[in-house]
């Protein structure tokens, strides 16, 4: 049944591959070969004079890989400038014999890795082996890697620094709440038909993709906000931001559409970076 769950968003390798640039740094910093851990495997890309960096951990999409995500020039380039590290770990695939594409083992109740412990043994690696800082992480992630980091901040706020999920977010049925305060940053394309804002039916209808703005319904909630209309709006280049600031202290929480469809947009990388930087200092 995963198999099938997941092929119906099986183009998004391809997507990946078409409308982003690459540049060859897939490794483990200055080792050309993957990252090894006992449960899983991880690229890192690490900047230049930099003690102690603050980190990108980014989720690649249904279909890709680690390596693919790594070699995502307008994601990587602009954090290895700001002096961050960045890593992208490698999902496992969905399918029962252990074939297939890779993707994320997100949806309650799968069986498969955990993917929480993972993520957080690939940090503490990377601490052990680069000397990156384990307390300034922000976990993000496209697609399939972004509805990850939704559900896996819904269950544990606290695991990562912040959030910040591209073109991902809940399957239906929604959860019925999450456990706060969160610091979230969702990023939407306005005409993404492969994760529509508003879901779709597949499989036949087996199975739904959740509506975006009613995740945001309860992220809000998590985060006790005093209204459900945005605190204020803002505009970044061609995205469209709404920001809630009337909530819990800690959290944070933002939303910022922009006009193209599914796919990790030009600029995203420098406003993501920018609102973690913010919140981090407040």
């Amino acid at each position: 049944m995963a198999v099938k769950y997941w092929g119906t968003i099986g183009l998004l390798a391809l997507v990946l591959q078409v409308l982003v640039p690459h540049q060859a740094r897939a490794g483990c910093g200055a080792d050309p070969a993957a990252c090894e851990m006992s449960s899983g495997t991880y690229h890192a890309a690490l900047p230049e004079n930099s003690d102690n960096p603050p980190v990108l951990v980014f989720l690649h999409g249904y279909g890709s890989s680690g390596e693919n995500a790594i070699s995502l020039t307008r994601m990587v380039q602009p954090a290895l400038d700001r002096g961050y590290a960045v890593l992208a770990p490698d999902g496992l695939p969905r399918s029962t014999d252990g074939s297939g594409p890779a993707s994320w083992n997100f949806y309650p109740g799968w069986p498969g890795r955990n993917e929480a412990v993972f993520l957080a043994d690939v940090v503490e690696d990377a601490a052990d082996r680069f000397g990156i800082n384990p307390d300034r992480v922000l976990l993000s992630g496209f697609s399939a890697g972004g509805f990850m980091v939704n559900y896996l901040a819904c269950e544990s706020p606290d695991a990562f620094s912040a959030y910040a999920p591209v073109a991902g977010g809940f399957w239906r049925p929604h959860p019925k709440s999450c456990l706060g305060p969160v610091r979230l940053f969702h990023t939407h394309g306005w005409v993404d038909t492969t994760v529509p804002l508003e879901g779709r039916l597949l499989g036949g209808g087996r199975f739904q993709q959740g509506d975006i703005f009613a995740g945001l319904e309860i992220w809000r909630d998590a985060n006790a906000c005093a209204d459900e209309k945005p605190s204020s709006f803002d505009t970044t280049g061609a995205f469209l931001r709404r920001l809630w600031e009337a909530c819990e202290p800690g959290s944070a929480l933002e939303m910022a559409l922009f006009p193209g469809g599914h796919t990790v947009p030009q600029g995203w990388a420098d406003m993501a970076l920018d609102w973690f930087e913010r919140i981090d200092r407040d």
